[in-house]
């Protein structure tokens, strides 16, 4: 089986799909792996270290003839009309969000396999690209939080005085959220938390955070890992309960994301208002929307007097770290689909089916077609 790994076309992208360093154990597998010209540039691999790797670095014209297509973000209609009938490719999909994509897949009798669809089980853990790239995720918000913030986040005892620590306040205790507690924490600030999910309580006190708890917590319904329904009267409730915190803190991240559905604003412009001049937020879930009113994708501003940053990748500034732990998660997965000699599907096993999205022609992913055909 020859594999081929695409340059990302993403503007801002800078990871890559495959390291050399997971390269190395495909060819010992004797899959056959093909590179882009440049594909590994934004995370500081070489064309040369794919070489050493033992890859063909080629054009992507050459990497088009691959049986399997690799990438981080979705295939583009462009990168579609390329490729082979009967082709392979895996990436990150948001399947759900893309139906254009599927329909030009499905004309071409395209096999699409989504990372983000791996299902949260023990055994798909070394799979998991959401889980992988949202840790790293938390770790880069509070470092970017810290950045802009004018005041430093430990207690600091001087002979000019003593300097409080700061305080950050956290929206959403799922991977990310974790990651920027603990990273919060190694760096002496005062951390409070709101997730809608009771049971992520002993994890986020374990960290050393505080955990706010909101009435009616209990019958938030989770899939998945996600909140897959939250009433109104749930989220009044947790703005209620956050809007006296939110007065007080110096930092807030937000992370919160309901699966196939537009974030929810958890930070009104009226909080916004409220927050301390120079205070700053981090809104982790502009990608799907924004958990904060006013906060602009890909962008930093400034309203209010409080510093308001939307990057929407992450990750991609982490890319080298980033790229080296989606390699490990994709080539896991391909690992478990496929041998040398060809994909073997057993379209019942668990992992299977909760990644493969397009087959023969047809959507055959389950909770796309159940978003789709809403």
């Amino acid at each position: 089986m020859k594999i081929g790994v695409l340059k990302e076309a993403k503007e801002g992208e800078n990871r890559v799909a495959l390291s050399p360093d997971v390269i190395k154990q495909l060819i010992k597998k004797e899959f056959a792996v093909v590179v882009e010209l440049g594909a590994g540039l934004g995370s500081n691999f070489s064309d040369e270290d794919y070489k050493a790797a033992g890859a063909t670095v080629a054009s992507s014209e050459e990497v088009f003839t691959a049986d399997v297509l690799l990438k981080v973000n979705p295939f583009s209609k462009e990168e579609i009309s390329k490729m082979k009938t009967g082709t392979a490719c895996m990436s990150i999909m948001y399947a759900y969000n893309h139906p254009d994509l599927l329909d030009e897949m499905n004309k071409k009798s395209i096999m699409s396999f989504s990372m983000d669809a791996v299902p949260r089980i023990s055994r798909a853990q070394k799979m998991d690209c959401l889980s992988s790239q949202a840790n790293l995720a938390g770790y880069k918000s509070v470092i970017l939080g810290a950045n802009h913030l004018e005041k430093i986040f430990p207690l600091m005892m001087t002979a000019c005085g003593t300097i409080t620590p700061a305080k950050v306040l956290i929206f959403g205790a799922g991977v990310a959220g974790l990651q920027a507690i603990a990273t919060a924490k190694r760096l002496g600030a005062v951390v409070e938390v709101s997730d809608v999910r009771p049971e992520t309580k002993e994890q986020v006190e374990s960290l050393g955070g505080r955990f706010l708890t909101v009435e009616g917590a209990e019958e938030v319904k989770v899939e998945g890992g996600y909140a897959s329904e939250v009433s109104a009267e749930f989220l009044q409730k947790q703005k209620e309960l956050i809007q006296t915190k939110i007065k007080d803190s110096d930092l807030v991240i937000t992370t919160a994301l309901v699966m196939g559905k537009k974030s929810p604003i958890l930070v009104t412009e009226e909080m916004v208002k409220s927050m301390k001049k120079g205070s700053v937020i981090v809104d982790m879930a502009v990608e799907s929307g924004g958990n904060c009113e006013i906060s602009e994708k890909d962008q930093i501003v400034q309203k209010h007097g409080v510093t308001i940053i939307g990057e929407s990748n992450l990750p991609s500034l982490l890319s080298n770290n980033a790229s080296q732990l989606y390699a490990t998660n994709i080539s896991t997965l391909l690992l478990h689909l496929a041998t040398k000699d060809g994909f073997n599907l057993d379209r019942e096993e668990e992992i299977t089916k909760g990644v493969l999205i397009t087959y023969e022609g047809q959507v055959v992913h389950e909770f796309t077609n159940k978003i789709l055909n809403k």
